[in-house]
């Protein structure tokens, strides 16, 4: 099934995808919109675009388990895809996923401009390639 996977930010939101067999996940784009209308628009874009029969939220989860703000305005997100443009979504929890990301640029040397344009899209990747893999188990 292709899937779309969203990192939901309140400047930059990452977007990302994988193939039908679910083998791969790669970054899309990253959405620089700070409303969220605008941002369940283009997500909603995207998602057909690439013709993707789910989406997956980012849901970040504090280190305690519990649900803060950001959670929920990620919720709301989804709910939005839901009933403004009859979108299936999926929350996942995206703890330390920005983490990641940050190690995985680290690897590859990515600076400055490089990183920031990037980040929340490889934690996207992130997020989609656990949605994946806890899925499959």
């Amino acid at each position: 099934m292709i899937m779309l996977s969203v990192d939901y930010g309140d400047a930059r939101t990452g977007i990302a995808v994988c193939d039908a067999m679910e083998l791969l996940a790669s970054p899309v784009t990253v959405i620089h919109e700070t409303y969220m209308p605008k941002v369940a628009k283009q997500v909603a874009a995207l998602a057909e675009e690439k013709r993707a029969e789910l989406v997956v939220v980012g849901n970040p989860v504090n280190m305690d388990g519990t649900e803060g703000d950001r959670s929920e305005k990620c919720r709301e997100l989804a709910a939005l895809l839901e009933t403004e443009y009859g979108l299936k979504t999926d929350m996942m929890d995206e703890r330390l996923t920005t983490v990641e990301a940050h190690r995985a640029l680290n690897v590859t040397n990515t600076r400055g401009k490089d990183r920031k344009a990037v980040i929340d899209a490889v934690s996207a990747v992130i997020i989609l390639e656990d949605y994946i893999k806890q899925h499959k188990s």
